[in-house]
């Protein structure tokens, strides 16, 4: 792929929990801005790869494993296991070709766009993902975390062992547990990413890869689109994705980061967005190729349009 992309990412979240830090809140930085990691939004791309079939190697898999103190345990993979699954390799500690371990790692669809940190014995490999995102931040003013009280339908059989004899020990022990699910009222996070295909260059010249193709693109392209959508677990049900923006450009073209001119509002019936780089781009219009803006027409609209672009609905592909 002989051009760049950049482009943003729009990831909207009503009472749910798109990014918890280990206290369960939504992540913030140190003046109470909520943000979403880029951990956060690959790994519903990587289960999209992986439920499509793609060889996905950094995704969380297990396994059973008998152990004679503990018995049987299910357990997480570690990256040695996981690459013998996907690469049908008997023992990676006895692979001594680095040129051929390399190439099985540009073979997985998630190595090929993100890059890898591969430490492993007699392999110690790192690749710079052609493919980079930023962290999103959230643009909505009136976000606020709620905290909803779940009841278990099970008591803690533990309070049983360390009763004392008290009479809140002694409810504590006949009573069902409860639980805490922190979601955020609503927020909107917004991503900048940027694909730069030179990344694989000196990997081309070692024949180990074809480097970075309209292929891998495409493959990136929609899973940006939809894959936070489909990704719908407990925590994560209320979470879509409603933006994102490809900006193809020519290979002597660098953009800044584009998310951190984007604004967000709520208008009287749809939520209104601008987007203010269009002056950037402006400037530029000789060495753009193209730019797609995928967003849901039911629930924004946008305060300016930018040139030449072609905009469709993100969710049925109808250009708008």
């Amino acid at each position: 792929m002989n051009k760049r992309v950049y482009g943003i990412i729009g990831i909207k979240s009503i009472m749910a929990n798109w990014n918890a830090d280990f206290s369960g809140h939504p992540k913030s930085i140190f003046n109470g801005d909520i943000f979403g990691s880029d951990k956060a939004l690959k790994y519903p791309m990587k289960k999209m790869w992986d439920e499509n079939g793609e060889k996905v190697l950094y995704i969380k898999s297990l396994k059973i494993e008998e152990d004679k103190k503990e018995g049987v345990k299910v357990r997480p993979k570690s990256l040695k296991e996981r690459y013998e699954e996907i690469f049908e390799v008997k023992d990676l500690k006895k692979e001594k070709d680095s040129k051929k371990v390399i190439t099985n790692l540009f073979s997985a669809v998630d190595v090929k766009n993100f890059g890898a940190t591969f430490a492993e014995e007699g392999n110690n490999i790192a690749i710079t993902g052609a493919v980079q995102i930023g962290q999103g931040f959230n643009k909505y003013e009136d976000t606020s975390v709620e905290e909803q009280q779940i009841l278990s339908p099970f008591r803690d059989a533990s309070k049983e062992k360390n009763n004392t004899g008290g009479e809140d020990d002694k409810e504590a022990a006949n009573s069902t547990t409860l639980g805490t699910k922190i979601v955020s009222s609503e927020a909107h996070y917004f991503y900048p990413f940027v694909i730069n295909p030179l990344a694989y260059k000196d990997y081309v010249k070692m024949e180990v890869t074809e480097g970075y193709t309209e292929d891998d693109y495409n493959k990136f392209k929609e899973a940006a689109i939809i894959s936070a959508t489909a990704f719908n677990t407990n925590s994560k049900l209320g979470c879509e994705n409603e933006l994102a923006i490809f900006i193809e450009t020519k290979e002597d073209l660098y953009l800044p980061d584009l998310a951190q001119y984007i604004r967000f509002e709520k208008g009287e019936s749809k939520n209104v967005i601008t987007l203010g780089f269009d002056s950037i781009l402006s400037k530029v219009s000789d060495r753009i190729l193209s730019i797609e803006v995928y967003y849901n027409p039911l629930t924004t609209e946008f305060a300016n349009k930018l040139e030449k672009t072609k905009y469709f609905n993100i969710f049925t592909r109808e250009v708008l």
